[in-house]
C-alpha cells in the first residue's frame, strides 16, 4: 500500500533563495549566494549596490525572483538575467515601489508644498463627505 500524496501549498513567498530580489536601503539587488543563516552575498544590476555581504536583518525580501541566476554567478551574469527578466519595470509598476516613491517625494517637500498638499486633502475629504450625504 502506498502512502497518500499530499500537496503542500507555499504559505509564504518570502524565502531566502539564490536569485531572490532584495531591497537594501531602497535600492534593488539580487541574492547571489547564501553564506550562513544570517548573511547573504548580494549583487546589484548597477553601481548603486555593489557585490557585498549583507545581513538578512538589513534587507527586505521582495516578491521578484531571477530564475536564471545560479549560485555564485558573477556581476555580468546577474545584470544579463536582470535585463532578461525586466525586473526594473516590474518593480516600478508594483505598489510597494510606488509607495516608496511617494514617501520620498513627500519628504522632499518644502513648507509651501506641504501646505498645498494639506489644502488638497481638505478639498478631497469635503468632496467625499458631500458625495456620501
Amino acid at each position: 500500500m502506498s502512502a497518500p500524496t499530499v500537496e503542500v501549498e507555499e504559505l509564504n513567498w518570502r524565502l531566502v533563495e539564490v536569485g531572490r530580489v532584495v531591497l537594501i536601503n531602497n535600492k534593488l539587488a539580487a541574492i547571489v549566494d547564501i553564506i550562513d543563516q544570517k548573511r547573504v552575498l548580494v549583487d546589484g544590476p548597477s553601481t548603486d549596490v555593489e557585490r557585498q555581504v549583507a545581513r538578512l536583518q538589513d534587507i527586505e525580501l521582495t516578491f521578484l525572483v531571477l530564475d536564471s541566476v545560479s549560485r555564485g554567478d558573477n556581476s555580468d551574469a546577474v545584470k544579463e538575467a536582470w535585463d532578461a527578466s525586466d525586473i526594473s519595470s516590474q518593480w516600478a509598476s508594483s505598489d510597494w515601489a510606488k509607495d516608496i516613491a511617494q514617501k520620498q517625494r513627500r519628504s522632499e517637500l518644502n513648507d509651501f508644498e506641504r501646505f498645498q498638499v494639506q489644502l488638497l486633502q481638505k478639498q478631497r475629504s469635503l468632496a467625499i463627505g458631500s458625495a456620501a450625504k
